[in-house]
């Protein structure tokens, strides 16, 4: 089994907090993560039709039988449950219990109103390079971008093509429905797939309803629901003290890259390699890999792009607090010098402090000299340090 990187994190939090809730996509691993470090710990599944009836029947009883230090697994399934838990909190000191759920709205909106103040929050991400690194050092970035991250993948060595065609199809049939009462789930995953074509691009939702065929209103709508849910999410552009005039519209990223491959129809990393986006999903991919250091560190990835509108770019701005790290993505497995173009120009016209320039690439050599840095893709995590 593969050690996950945010177990140092959570276990950091222990006693700090009475409830520690880990939230995060479908199939990321949350169950074996919560059974290993809380092995000492009662276990019970809201998604069990036998429990969730002992509980709805009579909580007060359930938690009088098996006490106050338990373990609730997908508890979005009854969010109930978080009202007893903050009244028994409240009272016992000696009170601990581990939550976890996948769907980002049904969740965390119960967790927030709820236990504010006494929970401590994770977010599991699919599998980061960093954590497989060790089991398969072989892996080249187009193998990893095709495969993506679920530990399913890799723990029972399913084929990706397999494992995401089942995955889109109960995402849609099931978490959907319980999201959002969608009633056209046929016209929904469409609507998904085009999304994949439009990786690494400003959310331009006219565009979008026009390919799908819907509302600019639906458009929003059915976003909310992808990022609600995990599959997809929204970079911020930074305009902050900035006079010129810029593009304020958000990036679109998909979750995991294995994923996106799968929707977009391509079968293997040799098919990627000649796919005409193949660019925007290395994007998507690097963009991936720092946030999954972040989420593992216990931090939330301070992330933001910059264009204006004369097409001056900085795919990535690491946000420091006192400083902005600018970052340029190249799939390119060979570097250039003119790969730094952007973002000495950026310097230049910025007027904020600049922190240090790196731009990541397909390749494996590595070099650092004043304020510019160049990074392999293989050591992204390296990034998460401020």
């Amino acid at each position: 089994m593969i050690t996950r990187h945010i177990e140092q994190a959570i276990k950091s939090q222990i006693g700090k907090y009475p409830v520690i809730t880990i939230t995060g996509p479908r199939q990321s691993g949350k169950t074996t993560l919560i059974k290993t470090l809380f092995s000492d710990l009662p276990y019970f599944s809201v998604e069990n039709p036998d429990t969730r009836e002992q509980i709805e029947d009579d909580p007060r009883g359930f938690f009088q039988l098996y006490g106050h230090r338990l373990v609730l697994d997908e508890v979005q399934r009854l969010p109930i449950l978080l009202s007893y838990i903050q009244g028994i909190v409240d009272d016992d000191k000696e009170a601990c219990f581990v939550l976890s759920g996948s769907h980002n709205m049904l969740m965390m909106e119960s967790v927030s109103q709820t236990l504010a103040g006494r929970t401590t929050i994770f977010y599991l991400q699919p599998l980061s390079y960093a954590e497989i690194r060790k089991d398969y050092p072989n892996t080249t970035a187009l193998n990893q971008m095709w495969r993506g991250g679920y530990p399913r993948i890799y723990d029972r060595d399913i084929d990706p093509t397999e494992f995401y065609l089942a995955y889109a199809e109960t995402y849609v049939q099931r978490d959907v429905r319980e999201v959002k009462n969608i009633g056209n789930l046929r016209s929904f995953s469409r609507f998904l797939a085009i999304c994949a074509g439009y990786i690494g691009q400003t959310i331009n939702y006219s565009t979008l309803a026009e390919a799908a065929d819907v509302s600019r209103d639906t458009v929003k709508s059915w976003l909310s629901v992808l990022e609600t849910s995990y599959v997809l999410y929204q970079v911020s552009p930074y305009f902050k003290n900035f006079k010129k005039r810029l593009i304020k519209s958000p990036k679109l990223y998909f979750r995991d890259t294995g994923l996106a491959c799968s929707l977009l129809g391509i079968n293997s990393a040799e098919e990627l390699n000649t796919y005409y986006q193949k660019g925007a999903i290395f994007e998507n991919f690097v963009f991936n890999e720092l946030a999954k250091g972040f989420y593992n560190a216990g931090r939330r990835p301070p992330f933001y792009f910059w264009r204006d509108r004369s097409q001056h770019e900085v795919d990535l701005l690491l946000n420091r607090g006192i400083s902005i790290d600018p970052v340029e993505i190249k799939s390119s497995a060979t570097f250039r010098m003119d790969f730094f173009k952007q973002l000495d120009w950026f310097r230049k016209v910025a007027d904020i402090p600049i922190g240090e320039a790196t731009v990541i690439y397909g390749g494996e050599d590595e070099w650092r000299s004043d304020s510019r840095r160049v990074l392999s893709w293989k050591n992204i995590d390296q990034l998460v340090a401020p």
